[in-house]
């Protein structure tokens, strides 16, 4: 049986978008069923991910928004009013769920407030029911949150820190990188290979779990018909 309403995401970039490609990729097929991606929304007007939204069959609506332009063209405005102003963009196209794959921004909790209902834009009803907000994070849970993860990680192996890496899907909390883990995926690092070698395996394990991990939350806040 169809599902009656396709289960509808938000992908929120700021650069190539190679993960964003999984996704898309994946949408309708049995790893991401009924799925849409209704809204990719970068943070940068040169993101290639905007072009592969453009690129995707169909085309997928995208939207542009950066601070720095915001805050100028709105001098008595603040970065909690953008991150405000991109939750007005995401919750307007009605997500069942949020995806951040690759954006570069960390977000204030004015952007979560309003996702989670907390919050009340104007000129938009309030979010009734909470839209769930996942990251995909280059790093294994509490290894390396943050910037440059994949650098810090390889440096680590060097000096005999760590054995492995690897990768998360992760729920977005108000603290950085520590939100529930999704999916989580070790990625080896061979000894004497060039950082190169091991950031090529390790985005292939992403483009994987990125998909796992938005059709696992989905499942969760949207079911499809016919499953309990």
């Amino acid at each position: 049986m169809s599902h009656s309403h396709k289960r509808r995401i938000v992908v929120l970039i700021s650069g190539s978008g190679s993960n964003l490609q999984a996704l898309i990729d994946a949408q309708n097929t049995p790893a991401l069923p009924d799925a849409k991606i209704v809204l990719v929304v970068s943070n940068r007007k040169a993101a290639y991910g905007l072009t592969r939204a453009l690129q995707a069959t169909p085309p997928i609506p995208t939207a542009y928004l950066a601070l720095q332009p915001y805050l100028k063209a709105n001098p008595k405005r603040t970065r909690q009013d953008y991150d405000r102003e991109i939750a007005r963009i995401v919750v307007e196209a009605k997500p069942d769920l949020v995806v951040l794959a690759g954006w570069m921004h960390i977000m204030s909790e004015a952007f979560l407030d309003v996702l989670i209902g907390e919050t009340q834009l104007e000129g938009i009803e309030r979010v009734s029911k909470p839209i769930p907000v996942i990251n995909l994070h280059p790093a294994l849970p509490g290894a390396f949150d943050g910037a440059h993860a994949i650098e810090r990680a390889f440096e680590a192996f060097q000096k005999g820190e760590i054995a492995h890496s690897g990768c998360m899907v992760h729920r977005v909390i108000k603290e950085v990188d520590r939100g529930e883990p999704v999916v989580v995926r070790n990625v080896e690092i061979v000894k004497g290979e060039p950082i190169e070698e091991f950031e090529t395996r390790l985005h292939k394990a992403e483009w994987e779990i990125i998909v796992q991990g938005t059709a696992k939350v989905l499942d969760d806040v949207a079911p499809l018909e016919g499953s309990s």
